[in-house]
């Protein structure tokens, strides 16, 4: 049996696309030829690492045993290409993905002292929210997840990473600022402006706050943070979003936070595939993490 790295990479794309089509724009290949790459790992290996569903090829569980090993594979021989290419002390692509309050507020900062300690600049950074950062690393598609979602998967493994504070902020001329010692009983009846399902935000309000209420509506369901804000500035509800997302829009007098009899901590999470190769760049840069912590770069609300 001699499989090619290009049958595995072929492999690895169709998990990661979906369909043919989608796989071969990807490579630049034609639909034949990855057709045939496929068929032809599949008639070596002498399993098929898929089931069909109309167009769509979802991978079955002999794929998902092939998976790990043909991404470390894949891995390896790019650090190989790249062995003597550069002069730092790691090589290679580090793919990260971040939810959107982790990507925008806190990664930059994290890969600004990565660059600068391990002199290390190939990085891609993938911002989503925190269920599309877990199907992402599932499909390995990417090598780490940064997220403040609480992350349930049994094939990715969770560490306690950076600690957060949600806030509940609205317009300065809203009613309930000038509410005496607010209660979570004056929040009854409240419009609210929420993230998408699948975001860590929305999350921690639905946990957290919503079941404390007897009576709320959503106003509106957004999919970033920037516009939510807008919103909430604009007078159209509350919302409920971390201190370091909102704290310019505080700063300059759009948003009032309210103050609540409330813990509204929350957690970030460092997410990796349990089976996933992890190169020295991916060890070295996993322990990073866990040893950073966030600097004094956001203003004070």
């Amino acid at each position: 049996m001699a499989i090619a790295l290009k049958q595995l990479k072929v492999f690895v794309t169709v998990v990661q696309e979906g369909t043919i089509t989608a796989a071969a724009e990807r490579l630049f290949l034609s639909k034949p030829a990855v057709s045939m790459a496929l068929s032809e790992l599949e008639k070596q290996l002498g399993h098929k690492l898929f089931d069909r569903n109309n167009n769509r090829l979802i991978i079955n569980e002999q794929g998902k045993r092939l998976l790990p090993l043909a991404d470390e594979l894949l891995a390896r021989s790019r650090a190989i290409e790249q062995l003597f290419d550069h002069t730092g002390p790691v090589t290679g692509q580090l793919k990260i993905g971040s939810s959107d309050t982790v990507g925008n507020q806190i990664t930059p900062f994290l890969l600004r002292d990565f660059r600068a300690r391990c002199d290390h600049e190939e990085q891609s950074l993938h911002i989503a929210n925190t269920t599309q950062i877990c199907d992402k690393l599932n499909e390995f598609e990417l090598d780490i997840g940064l997220v403040e979602g609480k992350v349930q998967a049994p094939d990715l493994a969770a560490e306690p990473w950076l600690d957060d504070e949600m806030i509940v902020v609205c317009h300065p001329e809203h009613p309930l600022t000038r509410v005496p010692a607010l209660q979570l009983s004056d929040l009854e009846q409240s419009q609210w402006i929420l993230r998408e399902p699948g975001s860590g935000t929305r999350e921690f309000f639905l946990n957290r706050i919503a079941p404390r209420l007897e009576h709320w509506q959503q106003a509106f369901e957004l999919n970033t943070t920037e516009a939510i804000i807008n919103c909430a500035a604009a007078g159209l509800g509350l919302t409920c979003l971390s201190r370091l997302a909102v704290a310019h829009a505080v700063n300059d007098q759009r948003l009032i936070q309210l103050e609540l009899p409330l813990d509204m901590h929350r957690q970030y999470w460092l997410l990796y595939h349990r089976e996933k190769y992890q190169s020295p760049l991916l060890k070295l840069f996993i322990e990073f993490c866990r040893e950073w912590r966030l600097p004094n770069t956001q203003p004070s609300l």
